[in-house]
């Protein structure tokens, strides 16, 4: 019986009747989506605005279980067409829980997604559906929906069983919001008369003992080792792998057998690539501030020593000096591959890019044989031969199984763009065996071309994978998946900005803002990608801007997104722990070793010509237990140590000395600078004229819910506060 409940899929699917109650805004009536007229342009709702607070209302003739949304659309693509909406659902218009988070392609093909019409171990009931557009295809237009058709089941069985269920897990949440308000307050009477009376409890059994030790008797020792005992146990190995990621930034310093400086020099624009099978990297090129460079390097980090491989590479014969190319390895066949770079503005005129210069215009593509130490030019002009133009700020990846080579974006530099500033390349492959280049996609308006974009490739399901990006003045952020085997591309997160970098505060930011030349990688193994974003063009002039070196986590399974905040530093400012913030730097992924790596850059300091030479290892791992459980016995102590100079000020001394102590990690600068404040608290005579007896209750109540969020949710007390549905 749950199974059947918990498939819509296992009844008729009908065609669901709706009508349209509310609107946010209108130029065309809303009930026009209830027709499917294609041909007809007036037959759709069309808002007055484009904000965020947009919606169309719709109430189902019954109560259903819905299963799929229907978009169709005009009979050709469509500036309006909505590139971004989101779906809520419900039983009420006031209580709906977001169903589906997507985007519409921008042709004339109608579009049906299955929304997530699950709750709990069974269906979501649905009487109210609500559709939020967020962004479409053009720029300065209003939202436009042609027809919306809706399907699901309403049979009356299934109907009934969800939505009694639905509403016995709602009046029981409404009665554990209720206990908790209750238990927060001090009103004991009333909270035991709830439970006793409902027969509900508010949490698990193992956080009831919590909050006993922790709020009620002040046993802190007691509190330590039943978080201890919970932590090392297996139910909770769910809960210390969603710890958030560690973030540590260590600064490499090469070893020289003859003690002299030894390393490539300041440059930003380079590339550097990592063969992981012999844990060596390779650093090619950039631009030093004055000039571009020619120069080859490895650095093998198991000995922490560089080589140079060439001081000319085109003395050498390979590719001239260059900067904002782009270069891949087969680490399998041990092969470099080169294409691209930038042309001054002064050689991308419309006269010296004439073909009577085509050694200054021609895309050539190289190929360095790491075993035989040579250089072979695999095209004199990769256009000629079917591939791009010549191009920089483009995107690279390998597919070293299928010997393919990809290549998307990069502003075009030819004769036909020489004054087209936002003229971008479309997304070729390259099959390294046959030497043939094809064209994928043109720049359309699914996939628009760009330039300074991140790309990863998931050689296991085929899949491109684009992130942000520049296309004229406008910034991009979306982050784009294309199908290499059906091509298909499929928006899976965006939120457009015109704006640079920071275009609302950080924590009102559902994905990263829009940065400049962002560096991403990708864990396949993981299915995550990492992405770091430090500053925007803007910002580099600027010395006193604060700007953080920030990593975004975008996670493949939950399709979510994350963020890692790390020392905030002013834009030039260098510290000794961290990098600082910059951009047209270098960042390779080492899959084995879990680590990335970075190499120099643009500071973007008030010296236009200062590039850096700086080297780092980053790692991102996951807080052990041993580590976790140190944490909490600090946030523990700390909280007894407050309650223990209101009751015994020279107790309270000595346990800040030996017990708080030693739990502080003294290497980590924040904490042990935390740990140097904590004796000023002695003489803080505001706890004096504090209510002690409601003030030790209200802080417990606080530490206790800082604790519980280790538990996992379903032993965790509500999130819902009582006060919050009070107006």
């Amino acid at each position: 019986m749950a199974c059947a409940q918990s498939n819509v899929a296992d009844f008729r699917q009908d065609v669901l009747l709706y009508s349209v109650v509310d609107w946010s805004s209108c130029t065309l009536q809303p009930s026009n989506t209830a027709k499917d007229c294609p041909n007809n342009h007036t037959f759709r709702w069309i808002s007055q605005t484009t904000s965020h607070s947009q919606f169309l209302l719709l109430k189902l003739d019954e109560v259903s279980i819905l299963s799929t949304i229907t978009f169709s659309k005009f009979v050709r693509p469509h500036v309006c067409n909505l590139k971004r909406f989101k779906v809520y659902a419900g039983l009420t218009k006031n209580n709906m829980t977001e169903v589906y988070d997507g985007g519409l392609r921008n042709d004339n093909v109608s579009e049906t997604f299955h929304v997530n019409n699950k709750y709990e171990s069974h269906l979501l009931p649905v009487e109210y559906v609500r559709i939020e557009p967020l962004d479409i295809w053009g720029k300065s237009f209003s939202f436009c929906i042609w027809q919306i058709g809706l399907h699901g089941t309403t049979n009356s069985d299934v109907v009934k069983r969800n939505v009694a269920y639905y509403n016995k897990r709602k009046e029981d949440q409404a009665i554990r919001v209720c206990l908790k308000h209750f238990r927060e307050q001090g009103y004991d009477e009333a909270f035991e008369a709830l439970k006793k009376k409902t027969k509900i409890d508010l949490e698990d059994p193992i956080l009831e003992t919590l909050h006993k030790f922790l709020v009620k008797e002040g046993n802190y020792e007691e509190v330590e080792r039943n978080l201890e005992k919970s932590i090392q146990s297996e139910l909770f190995e769910p809960c210390v792998s969603d710890q958030e990621l560690e973030v540590k930034w260590s600064k490499i310093e090469p070893v020289n057998v003859d003690g002299s400086d030894f390393r490539p020099g300041p440059r930003g624009g380079h590339q550097m690539v990592m063969n992981v099978n012999t844990e060596t990297l390779y650093l090619y090129g950039g631009w030093d501030g004055q000039k571009d460079l020619a120069d080859f390097w490895s650095f093998h980090v198991p000995s922490q020593q560089w080589t140079l491989i060439s001081s000319d590479t085109e003395a050498d014969g390979g590719p001239p000096a260059r900067s904002c190319h782009k270069m891949v390895i087969d680490c399998e066949r041990k092969l470099l591959f080169v294409l691209g770079r930038y042309l001054e503005g002064s050689c991308r005129t419309e006269e010296t890019l004439m073909v009577s210069m085509l050694d200054i215009i021609t895309s050539e593509f190289y190929m360095y044989d790491i075993k035989q130490g040579k250089w072979v030019i695999l095209s004199a002009d990769t256009f000629s031969d079917g591939g791009p133009l010549l191009i920089y700020d483009h995107q690279m990846c390998i597919d070293t199984e299928r010997q393919i080579i990809y290549v998307f974006g990069g502003k075009a530099q030819s004769a036909i763009h020489a004054m087209d500033f936002s003229a971008c390349s479309g997304l070729f492959s390259y099959h390294i065996p046959t030497g043939q280049w094809k064209r994928l996609r043109a720049d359309g308006s699914d996939m628009r071309s760009r330039f300074g974009h991140s790309m990863m490739l998931d050689h296991t399901d085929q899949t491109l994978y684009i992130f942000a990006g520049q296309r004229g003045k406008e910034f991009l952020n979306d982050l784009l998946v294309y199908y290499i085997e059906t091509d298909v591309v499929e928006v899976i997160s965006t939120h457009q900005s015109s704006k640079l970098f920071f275009p609302e505060p950080l924590g009102a930011c559902i994905m990263p803002p829009a940065g400049y030349t962002q560096r991403a990688t990708l864990d396949i193994d993981k299915k995550k990608i990492y992405i770091l974003l430090s500053m925007d063009k803007m910002m580099k002039d600027n010395d006193n801007v604060n700007v953080k070196n920030l990593i975004w986590v975008y996670d493949l399974t939950t399709k979510s997104w994350s963020v890692l905040t790390n020392q905030t530093v002013a834009a030039g400012c260098f510290l000794p722990e961290y990098p600082v913030p910059r951009f047209a730097h270098q960042l390779v992924y080492d899959k084995c070793k879990k680590m990335h790596y970075m190499f120099g850059g643009n500071p973007g300091a008030s010296a236009n010509s200062l590039r850096l030479d700086d080297f780092w290892s980053l790692t991102l791992s996951r807080p052990s237990k041993e580590a976790i459980i140190r944490k909490y016995k600090l946030l523990i102590r700390k909280h007894k140590y407050k309650e223990l100079i209101a009751e015994d000020p020279l107790a309270a001394v000595i346990y800040l000395q030996k017990d708080v102590y030693e739990v502080v990690d003294h290497k980590c600068d924040t904490e042990s600078k935390e740990f140097q404040k904590l004796p000023s608290l002695l003489f803080d005579d505001t706890n004096n004229k504090k209510d002690q007896r409601s003030f030790l209750h209200s802080s417990r109540c606080k530490l206790f819910d800082k604790l519980v969020r280790l538990y996992p949710s379903a032993m965790r007390q509500p999130k819902d506060n009582l006060l919050d549905f009070v107006k």
